[in-house]
């Protein structure tokens, strides 16, 4: 029994962190994807975008601590455009309000799973969660 309770404690401990993570990036994905539907509509705002991720994920983190990105992804429609290199944070921002139709836009959800993290971070350290959802706009 000394020796099997510590070893089982710290596997259920890491399997209950890898658990959350993974809830995690499942709430910013369905975050990003029903506040980028949002967006895609006529007459929505960028700020109209980020209030309703952040009304998502609120219900399993502090809004505070992730950071929505709302960008223009015209770039994307570029043939011969190489995706593997793009920075999302360095794409520009867009305005819903004034996008044009059919023009591509990029919703991504970032959060350091330090900030997060059920346990002091021990399995999972340093890293960035995101959730992503690209829409054309009507």
């Amino acid at each position: 029994m000394a020796v099997v309770l510590p070893v089982f404690g710290i596997f259920m401990a890491g399997l209950m962190e890898v658990g959350h993570a993974y809830m995690v990036m499942q709430v910013l994905n369905s975050a990003a994807k029903q506040s980028a539907r949002l967006g895609a509509v006529e007459g929505k705002t960028t700020s109209d975008v980020m209030q309703k991720a952040e009304s998502i994920f609120s219900a399993a983190f502090n809004p505070v601590q992730a950071t929505v990105y709302v960008k223009d992804g015209s770039t994307f429609d570029t043939p011969g455009f190489d995706a593997s290199s793009v920075s999302y944070t360095g794409l520009p921002d867009i305005e819903l309000s004034e996008a044009e139709p059919q023009q591509l836009f990029i919703v991504r959800l970032e959060v350091n799973y330090d900030d997060v993290s059920l346990l002091p971070p021990f399995w999972i350290k340093n890293i960035t969660l995101s959730g992503l959802s690209v829409m054309r706009h009507e």
